[in-house]
């Protein structure tokens, strides 16, 4: 009896491992397409699942550009704004010394006149004339004489009338490489000399100790502050006793078309 048992045993796992073997072998056979149709359907179920998150990604690092650009536009902005107020506070400053200088004039019975000026149009400039000149398409018929000072806008000194001819004339600027112009710099009002360098540059030599900031103003002599250039460079070598110091006009003398001539 317990051999019939058995055997019967024996046989039900002789037919379920069979069953095993030949259903591995149908899965291998067809390349198991049931484990293919399992992970499509995984796909079709989790799509919306996955598309959600890099949907979610994507504008998540959309975020935190236009967060980071934001930030950068701020700071760009409280600069800008700081710029302006230093701009603003130096402006009123030079209102203030302005107005003070015109009460001053009046004091001393030395109101400033309004001078004549006579209108020219640049017919050559420095980049097609030698040494920093200008021809103008005036001369003496329109009243031009020579030594007369020439100005951009009316207030910025650029040159002296040179040559002259019956319908036009010859302009030296101060920029004019070798050209010496005496000029006042500094809150002290120091006297000193800047020599040309060509194309709207000057320099000058001071002192080591001699204490001058960026943004300085030097101007002609005379009742009437006119600034002829403004501190840009400032050179110094602790091994030498002097300091060479690059100043630049106040306008681009390559992009005028008109200046006006002091009678």
């Amino acid at each position: 009896m317990s051999y019939l048992l058995d055997r019967k045993i024996r046989k039900k796992k002789i037919i379920k491992y069979g069953s095993f073997l030949v259903i591995l072998f149908f899965l291998i056979y067809w390349r198991a397409g049931i484990f293919r149709g399992l992970s499509y359907i995984s796909s079709v179920i989790f799509h919306p699942v996955f598309t959600f998150g890099n949907n979610m990604n994507r504008e998540l690092s959309y975020l935190g550009t236009y967060f980071s650009s934001k930030g950068s536009l701020f700071a760009e902005n409280q600069d800008l704004k700081l710029r302006l107020s230093e701009e603003e506070s130096k402006m009123s400053n030079y209102n203030t010394i302005l107005a003070e200088n015109s009460r001053l004039k009046d004091v001393l019975g030395r109101k400033t006149e309004k001078k004549n000026m006579i209108l020219a149009g640049i017919l050559s400039k420095p980049d097609k004339s030698a040494y920093d000149t200008f021809i103008l398409d005036a001369g003496s018929n329109n009243g031009i004489s020579l030594g007369n000072i020439v100005f951009a806008f009316g207030n910025v000194p650029l040159g002296k009338v040179s040559e002259v001819s019956a319908f036009s004339s010859k302009v030296v600027l101060f920029s004019s490489p070798g050209e010496k112009t005496e000029v006042v710099i500094g809150d002290k009002g120091t006297f000193m000399q800047i020599v040309g360098r060509g194309g709207g540059n000057f320099e000058m030599i001071l002192p080591r100790d001699f204490s001058l900031e960026k943004g300085t103003e030097a101007v002609l002599p005379g009742i009437t502050p006119y600034t002829i250039g403004i501190v840009e460079t400032i050179i110094s070598d602790p091994r030498d006793a002097f300091q060479k110091v690059i100043l630049a006009s106040p306008v681009n003398i390559f992009e005028l078309k008109f200046v006006e001539v002091e009678k």
